[in-house]
């Protein structure tokens, strides 16, 4: 258990911060299976909207330091290798 004030107040600003984390990552789970889905079903406008939110997604949260800022250059670029061999085919 913590022993100071300050020690307790870093506390619970990590369990508020962790749980906005948690959120984050859980959007972009979401937001990445969206775009996986919508790059097998192989159409194009869906393709193109869905990385648009996923794109977004990414860059905010490598932003905000959630993920790091090549994680998330990694994700969107295998996106959009992904959506072009799709539109592509």
């Amino acid at each position: 258990m913590a022993n100071t004030k300050s020690a307790q107040k870093n506390i619970r600003k990590s369990a508020v911060r962790t749980e906005a984390n948690r959120k984050v990552k859980s959007r972009l789970k979401t937001v990445a299976k969206a775009a996986r889905a919508s790059v097998e079903s192989k159409d194009a406008a869906k393709i193109t909207a869905a990385s648009e939110k996923a794109v977004s997604a990414f860059d905010k949260a490598a932003k905000t330091g959630v993920i790091h800022k090549n994680k998330a250059n990694r994700l969107k670029s295998r996106l959009a290798k992904a959506a072009k061999a799709a539109v592509a085919k």
